[in-house]
């Protein structure tokens, strides 16, 4: 990590220069951070001279990040990777893929950040002065997930190495770029000449999880005939007491730092008990992917479940928290979410999904991510009911994960288990969002606080 390469084969001595330059940097989308700007100040190690044919390795040591580690929480050791690109100019044309290992000390809360030398290889293929200088960088952040930083440069950059090419020669030299733990592609030795050979920018993928599908549909609600995308369930004086709801197709846009789109299947089923109806919310199994690795407990699902025809309002279900771990990239299902409607009016009374709301804690943090339905959501359940005392009508009745029991919020609106409101926000916030922690690493003061603490 300590900088000094040169030319693998050095056929003179190696020089180094420092060159400072205004950059922007792009905290990761789940952060929630607007882009920081700061000055980037790096030093370039390369041979003075070499010859035709010769393969010569650069060093960029970064003196300066364009930023601190806010006053957020601290790095672990050995978790930080940056990569790079730097631009080949003069007598010829290309770019340099860099990489540093996934090396660094602890960096504590609110101190300069600290990033390892990048090393990348440049094969010299025709005489003349060639250039190096430092473009674009990516700081990613392994854990609690792993994130990415993308800076860039806001200002013309001036050349940090210049390299003489004589004529001669034509052993070429070996050498790779210094290998760390990898989150991407491992970059490769570029031609200077024209043509960059086989170099991939190397780097973890940035945090955000994958948008699952689902078409909107106009779903119909348990009772038999479809009827201008919903029916009628006996929920009056029949005796019936299960009411099944139909499957309806429903995409959710969700808060940064979640998902824009993501789309799901919803079933509401009630079960009448007296004047009340206990609710179960079913979601499609393998919404999404996981983010990120979470631990057990550290996700719960909720969703305000919209009222419509004669009673107005919304009912809050809640789910419980994931039993187990959730691995990074694999599937995750959402659990059932229960809560107690208690009607406000009698008449045909429908009900629909609406927002959806991911919670996840981690770290001592919950972050709540909301996700509301675009567009209007097909009804899945319609109602014959009975208004009762304190009855959610304008307002949300309250319900609590695993339990058909609840009492009215005042003013009468329904009020659930969960203490954010919010939508579905894509699970892939979930991981994301309590991730705030490794993008927000990087993004640069002034820092805005997670909305939700505990």
């Amino acid at each position: 990590m300590l900088g000094g390469a040169g030319m693998l084969l050095a056929a003179s001595p190696a020089q180094a220069a420092d060159v400072s330059y205004a950059t922007e940097c792009i905290p990761p989308p789940i952060s929630g951070l607007p882009p920081v700007e700061g000055t980037t100040k790096v030093q370039l190690t390369a041979p003075a001279e070499a010859k035709v044919g010769d393969t010569v390795e650069v060093v960029w040591k970064t003196v300066e990040a364009a930023s601190r580690n806010p006053d957020m929480l601290d790095l672990g050791k050995d978790t930080v990777k940056p990569t790079g690109t730097l631009k080949v100019g003069g007598d010829a044309t290309g770019t340099v893929q860099m990489e540093g290992p996934r090396q660094n000390p602890p960096i504590p809360k609110n101190s300069a950040m600290v990033l390892p030398d990048m090393k990348g290889t440049l094969k010299l293929e025709k005489a003349g002065e060639i250039t190096l200088t430092p473009d674009a960088y990516n700081i990613n952040v392994s854990k609690p997930i792993s994130t990415d930083t993308k800076c860039t440069p806001k200002e013309a950059v001036q050349p940090g190495a210049t390299i003489k090419v004589t004529e001669g020669g034509g052993s070429t030299t070996t050498g790779g770029t210094t290998s760390g733990s990898t989150s991407g592609s491992t970059s490769g030795s570029t031609t200077a000449g024209g043509t960059t050979s086989g170099s991939t920018t190397a780097g973890g993928t940035t945090a955000g999880g994958t948008t699952a599908g689902g078409t909107t549909a106009g779903g119909t609600t348990a009772g038999g005939s479809d009827s201008g995308g919903s029916t009628s369930g006996s929920g009056g004086g029949s005796g019936q007491t299960d009411f099944p709801g139909k499957e309806v197709s429903v995409r959710f846009a969700c808060e940064s730092p979640g998902p824009p789109d993501i789309g799901s299947k919803v079933t509401i089923n009630a079960k009448k008990s007296g004047g009340s109806y206990a609710l179960t919310v079913k979601t499609a199994k393998g919404v999404m992917d996981s983010p990120a690795d979470l631990p057990a407990g550290a996700l719960k699902p909720s969703m305000d479940v919209a009222l419509g025809g004669a009673d107005k309002g919304s009912v809050k279900v809640t789910g419980p928290a994931n039993a187990e771990p959730l691995k990074l990239g694999k599937p995750v299902d959402l659990a059932d979410m229960t809560g107690t409607y208690k009607p406000g009016a009698s008449g045909k009374s429908t009900l629909s999904p609406g927002t959806l709301t991911i919670d996840v804690t981690l770290g001592g943090q919950k972050i709540s991510i909301p996700c509301k339905v675009k567009g209007s959501a097909a009804v899945s359940l319609e109602l014959d009911t009975a208004a009762q005392e304190g009855g959610a009508s304008g307002s949300a009745t309250s319900g609590s994960a695993g339990s058909t029991a609840g009492g009215t919020a005042s003013g009468g609106l329904a009020a659930t288990g969960a203490e954010d409101n919010g939508t579905l926000r894509a699970l892939g916030l979930v991981a994301g969002t309590a991730i705030l922690l490794g993008g927000a690493v990087f993004t640069f003061t002034p820092w805005r606080r997670l909305r939700g603490t505990r």
